[in-house]
């Protein structure tokens, strides 16, 4: 990093989610072949990481090995080290914690999201879920816990200092707009998160807004120090409110933004250092 350079972020894409469809965009991956293509183009585009969502043959959202397992082995050969590979966990409504940490174990990915509020649902939960983050942390997967509001993050908080959660190898991510009307986050809603203690924490942190301000809350995100996931899970549109032609395309608008702001984009491998830091 040059003596003038004031920020460093790494951009994390999240090329399909769990619910979107081709009819929302054409260019949405759905399958395989699809998703490896698009995660080249984004990897190339500057991405450092790619969130990935597995569908079944019908295009739902899964959480099964048989789906989840192939398509990470296909991005992974696809890319090998050039980019952090991350599976989802996320539940939609579908799935129970038993199974979602039944498919961290049995992929085994370098690293995985997990939203607190799915995985601990309830306080009797902790013992369980304190025994699963600790044998994520102890085998070398990179954790992203998804916070969705300050309530998230200030229990992150409280299971850090109970032990709960191991205090090194992981990642935040603020969820901006989830629960916003019409899901559209605006810069302004992350400002409740903004807390010393974010600021003060060993661990990156990244954000991720829904809607059509997606690169205008990006922005200001990285302008406080935070990685930026942006995709079409969280909005298919671009920075000038017209409708985006790929997540590759997203990624390279973020990127022109950050060389402009004089932001320094970490490459997968810086990322991935960064994470052994406070260990």
């Amino acid at each position: 990093m040059s003596s003038e350079t004031q920020y460093q972020a790494a951009i994390i894409v999240a090329p399909n989610g769990a619910r979107k469809t081709q009819r929302d965009h054409l260019a949405l991956p759905i399958t395989t072949d699809e998703i490896v293509k698009e995660v080249i183009a984004c990897r190339d585009a500057g991405a450092a990481m790619v969130h990935l969502h597995a569908r079944n043959h019908a295009g739902v959202h899964s959480l099964e090995v048989k789906d989840n397992l192939p398509l990470y082995q296909r991005v992974k050969e696809a890319v090998g080290d050039t980019l952090l590979v991350q599976l989802t966990t996320e539940a939609v409504g579908m799935y129970q914690p038993e199974q979602q940490m039944h498919l961290v174990k049995a992929v085994q990915p370098e690293a995985v999201s997990l939203a607190l509020r799915e995985l601990l649902p309830v306080q009797n939960s902790l013992a369980e879920g304190a025994r699963f983050f600790h044998w994520i942390a102890e085998n070398g997967i990179i954790a992203q816990y998804i916070l969705y509001s300050l309530e998230d993050l200030e229990r992150y908080f409280c299971l850090i200092k109970q032990g709960v959660l191991p205090d090194y190898h992981h990642h935040l991510l603020l969820v901006l707009g989830r629960y916003q009307q019409n899901q559209t986050a605006r810069p302004e809603d992350l400002i409740p998160f903004l807390s010393c203690r974010l600021f003060e924490l060993d661990h990156r942190w990244a954000v991720c807004a829904f809607g059509h301000f997606e690169h205008n809350c990006l922005t200001t995100a990285m302008l406080m120090g935070a990685d930026a996931r942006v995709g079409f899970e969280n909005n298919h549109y671009d920075n000038q409110g017209a409708v985006a032609l790929s997540n590759a395309a997203q990624v390279r608008q973020l990127v022109k933004t950050s060389a402009m702001l004089n932001i320094e984009l970490m490459s997968a491998k810086a990322f991935r250092n960064s994470f052994d830091i406070g260990r």
